[in-house]
């Protein structure tokens, strides 16, 4: 018997011999009257032992099977190592049509020496900023490279953007490393489903920014202005403020949702027995639906702050890398070593000879004419035929001179001609 209830065969003994009344049983083992008049009734029919669990030593009936812990165990030893208990209890009810609570996977496991108790979390160093109170506000970008298909297939780099009011991941897409390419594919696909964000926030990365953003004292009172990179102009275009953060704590909404995706989506990866890139890139959309419907929120203004988007057909040439060329008399221009010209078409601008344009190349490699806010495609061409110049005259070598056998250097030059030269000088 335990130490309860050993007390309560006490406060009962006492009770029936009349030492103690019945208000004092009530107050001492805090139980009500009518619980205490059970009690009292038990102890008369059973003794002390009457006032024991009956369930003591049996096994409850609510308790799991010892075969559903073994399957438990075993599913997470062949299938889902490195889940978290979370996730794991999630995959079960989806995957194997087990549901258990959160608290009797971690027990299972446990038990089975396949997962370790929970580290007590350090307390934030930073203080976490606000969410923005409407969606649109703000968006965050980020890539993050990882084993995101472990050693199935590459190491790829996920880019990324979420919203900061929501926490919805709005685009990604995967790439072999971080690139322009990359953030443009995830910004377009964004603009284009929700519109046109009021800032985004990103690290300091050259994608973004210029290297020679900083400007002296003399340039900036000089006038100069900042130059921006290819992504930048884009932004400017699009009206969009750009934030530069100076650590990766700033915009750490991104950051923590690079750590759930690294635990989760590799999980999820591995269970689609996902090898490629194309097929990470084709499964991603479900599985980003899966997570925005799990860890989205709802923002505290249920206001959208976004802008539409005027034409989304421009935004290929938008988020395009930006040169200026000079045209020729033949209306053509050099690009990347080779020679190309504005496609025959109606409307199509006549530009002066020697006259400076501006050359946009998409991320897929097509060359276009920006001119007066409309593109123009261009098309590869021969370069101009250029006479060619007659060779130049080089100068040979004379031919070795011997002097004659009876050049006067050839005889012999003795002392009576030295003092003959001499007395005639």
């Amino acid at each position: 018997m335990t130490t309860n209830e050993l007390k309560r065969a006490m406060v009962m003994d006492k009770w029936i011999a009349g030492h103690i009344s019945e208000s004092d049983v009530v107050r001492v083992l805090g139980i009500s009257t009518r619980q205490a008049y059970r009690l009292k009734a038990k102890y008369r029919q059973g003794g002390a032992q009457a006032l024991a669990h009956r369930n003591r030593g049996q096994k409850p009936s609510h308790a799991l099977a010892d075969e559903l812990k073994q399957r438990v165990q075993q599913l997470y030893r062949e299938r889902y190592t490195g889940c978290n208990c979370t996730h794991y209890a999630e995959l079960l009810d989806e995957h194997e049509g087990i549901q258990l609570s959160v608290s009797s996977v971690r027990r299972i496991l446990m038990k089975g020496g396949l997962h370790s108790p929970r580290a007590r979390r350090r307390k934030n160093a930073h203080r976490p900023r606000a969410r923005k109170p409407q969606a649109g506000m703000l968006w965050q970008i980020d890539a993050s490279p990882y084993a995101w298909l472990e050693n199935r297939g590459p190491q790829l780099t996920l880019h990324g953007i979420i919203d900061d009011a929501t926490g919805e991941v709005l685009a990604a897409v995967f790439r072999p490393t971080e690139t322009l390419e990359g953030y443009v594919t995830v910004m377009i696909e964004a603009l284009r489903r929700k519109g046109v964000p009021l800032a985004l926030y990103s690290d300091r990365h050259t994608i973004f920014r210029s290297p020679k953003e900083e400007l002296t004292l003399e340039q900036e009172l000089a006038g100069e202005t900042k130059p921006l990179s290819t992504f930048g102009k884009a932004l400017a275009d699009l009206g969009i403020e750009h934030v530069k953060a100076l650590t990766p704590q700033a915009k750490g909404r991104i950051e923590r949702l690079w750590q759930t995706l690294q635990d989760r989506l590799v999980i999820e990866l591995r269970l689609l027995n996902v090898c490629t890139e194309e097929e990470a890139n084709r499964v991603l959309p479900d599985l980003l639906r899966k997570h925005n419907q799990r860890f989205a929120v709802v923002p505290e203004n249920t206001g959208s702050a976004y802008r539409p988007l005027s034409d989304a057909r421009q935004l290929e040439y938008i988020f395009a890398r930006r040169e200026y060329r000079r045209i020729s008399n033949g209306q053509t221009f050099s690009w990347d070593g080779k020679c190309y010209m504005p496609k025959p078409c109606y409307g199509l601008p006549r530009w002066e000879a020697k006259e400076i344009v501006e050359v946009r190349v998409t991320m897929d490699g097509q060359v276009f004419l920006w001119h007066q806010g409309r593109a123009w495609s261009c098309v590869e061409a021969h370069a101009p035929s250029r006479s060619p110049n007659p060779p130049k005259k080089r100068a040979e070598p004379a031919p070795p001179r011997k002097p004659a056998a009876n050049h006067p250097w050839r005889n012999a030059f003795s002392s009576k001609q030295l003092q003959r030269n001499t007395a005639s000088g």
